[in-house]
C-alpha cells in the first residue's frame, strides 16, 4: 500500500506541475503577443519613413531576445516535466517489483509496442470488421449512450434492428428512473413480468417494493397510513420473506421518534439505491438473455490481464530466436490465467490425450462412470469394443454419453 501511494504522490506532482506549466506558458506568450502587437500598432500609426530606425531595430532585437528566451524557458520546464513522468514510471517499476507482476511496457516513455503479440490481419476481412461495430455498438446501447451508436451506425453502416435496440432502451429508461431514486418504471416492469421474474428465483420486486416502503417511512410520521397500506404489496411474499416482512412491519412503531433514531435505522442506508440499481441490472439482463457485463468490457478486462504475459512471453520467443511458436493462428503459446471471473466455458481436460474438450471433441461419460474425451473414445475402440483406460470394464462404446459441464 506504500508503494501504490508514492505512485499516487509522484502523479499528483506530475499533474500540478502539468498545470502550472500550462497558466505560466499562457501568460508568457500572451505577453509576447501583446508586445508584437504594441510594435505593430506603432508601425501603422506612425509609418516606418517617421520612425526612427534605431529604436525600432532596438525595439525589434528585444521583442525578438524575449521570443526566444520563453521558447528556451518553456522548453526547460517541458523537460522538467519529463524527469517527473520517470519518477512515476520507477515508482510504478517498485510496485511491479514488489508483487512480481510482469509489466513489459516502457514506463518511461509511455510508448508501449504492443501490435507484435496482435495478427496483423485480425481485422482485415469486413465480416470481423461488422461483428466489431455491432460489440461496440452493443455496449454503447448498454452504456445508455445512443445517440453515439446511432452515429456509429450510420458512419459503419452497421444496420441494427429495431428488436434489438428495444430492450437496451428500455433497460436504460429504468435504470436512470431508478438513479434518481424513482421507483416506479422499475416497479411497473417488474410486474409485468413477474412470473418470469419467479421462474428466476428473482427477488428483484420484493426489494422494490421494500425499498419503497422504506422511502414512505424517512417520510415519518405523516407517511403512517399510507405506509400500512401500501404493506399489502407483501401479501404475494409472505413466505419466501417472512422475517423481511416482519422487519419492516415491526419499523412502524418508532414512526413518531424517527427510524434514524431507532434500532431499524440500518433501513435508511443510502448502499440500498446502488444495489436495486444492480439486482434490476443483473435479472433484466438474464430475461433478455444478456451477459451482465457487455462481451467488449469483458473482452477488455481480459486483454488488460493477458497482454503483459503476452509481451513478455513474445520477448523472450525473440531473444531466443525460436522462430515458428507463435503462428497467430487460432492458439496462444502458452496459458493465461484471467481467474475464476472469466470462466464461461468447460474446463475440462482428456486425461487419455491432455487435450482440453470442445464443442467438436466433447467430454464423454462411460457406462462405468469415468470420462474421456470423445476423440479418446475413438483411438481405444477396437473391433466394436472399448475397455476403459481406468478400470477393466468392456463396453459398447455407442453407449457412452456426452455430458456438459
Amino acid at each position: 500500500m506504500e508503494q501504490c501511494a508514492c505512485v499516487e504522490r509522484e502523479l499528483e506532482k506530475v499533474l500540478h506541475r502539468f498545470v502550472m506549466y500550462g497558466h505560466q506558458s499562457e501568460e508568457r506568450l500572451d505577453e509576447l503577443l501583446r508586445s508584437v502587437c504594441e510594435i505593430r500598432g506603432q508601425l501603422v500609426a506612425f509609418g516606418v519613413q517617421d520612425a526612427d530606425l534605431s529604436v525600432l531595430s532596438q525595439t525589434m532585437a528585444q521583442c525578438c531576445k524575449n521570443i526566444k528566451e520563453t521558447v528556451q524557458m518553456l522548453a526547460s520546464r517541458h523537460k522538467d516535466i519529463h524527469g517527473s513522468v520517470s519518477k512515476v514510471g520507477k515508482a510504478i517499476d517498485r510496485v511491479r517489483t514488489g508483487s512480481n507482476f510482469l509489466f513489459t511496457f516502457s514506463i518511461h516513455n509511455f510508448d508501449a509496442e504492443i501490435s507484435a503479440v496482435v495478427a496483423e490481419t485480425v481485422w482485415d476481412t469486413p465480416e470481423r470488421q461488422k461483428y466489431l461495430s455491432e460489440t461496440i455498438v452493443e455496449h454503447l446501447y448498454r452504456q445508455g449512450m445512443l445517440s453515439v451508436a446511432e452515429d456509429l451506425c450510420q458512419e459503419s453502416g452497421v444496420v441494427i434492428d429495431m428488436s434489438m435496440k428495444q430492450p437496451f432502451l428500455e433497460l436504460n429508461r429504468i435504470l436512470e428512473a431508478l438513479r434518481m431514486q424513482d421507483l416506479r418504471p422499475a416497479l411497473e416492469w417488474a410486474v409485468t413480468n413477474r412470473q418470469r421474474l419467479l421462474d428466476l428465483n428473482s427477488s428483484l420486486e420484493f426489494k422494490l417494493h421494500r425499498l419503497y416502503f422504506i422511502s414512505l417511512l424517512s417520510g415519518g410520521i405523516g407517511n403512517q397510513m399510507e405506509a400500512l397500506q401500501y404493506a399489502r404489496h407483501f401479501q404475494p411474499f409472505a413466505s419466501q420473506h417472512q422475517r423481511d416482512i416482519q422487519i419492516l412491519m415491526g419499523s412502524l412503531v418508532y414512526l413518531r421518534h424517527g427510524i434514524e433514531n431507532s434500532p431499524y435505522r440500518s433501513l435508511l442506508e443510502t448502499n440500498q439505491w446502488a444495489e436495486i440499481c444492480n439486482i434490476f441490472t443483473r435479472d433484466a439482463c438474464a430475461l433478455l438473455g444478456l451477459s451482465v457485463e457487455s462481451p467488449l468490457s469483458v473482452s477488455f478486462a481480459s486483454g488488460c490481464m493477458a497482454l503483459p504475459v503476452l509481451m513478455n512471453i513474445k520477448q523472450v520467443i525473440e531473444q531466443r530466436q525460436c522462430s515458428g511458436v507463435w503462428t497467430h493462428k487460432d492458439e496462444l503459446p502458452i496459458e493465461i490465467d484471467l481467474g475464476k471471473k472469466c470462466w464461461y466455458h468447460s474446463v475440462f481436460a482428456c486425461p487419455i490425450l491432455r487435450q482440453q474438450t470442445s464443442e467438436s471433441n466433447p467430454p464423454m461419460k462411460l457406462i462405468c462412470g469415468h470420462v474421456i474425451s470423445r476423440d479418446a473414445l475413438n483411438k481405444l475402440t477396437n473391433a466394436g469394443k472399448l475397455k476403459c483406460p481406468y478400470c477393466p470394464m468392456e463396453q459398447n462404446p455407442s453407449h457412452a454419453k456426452q455430458i456438459y459441464f
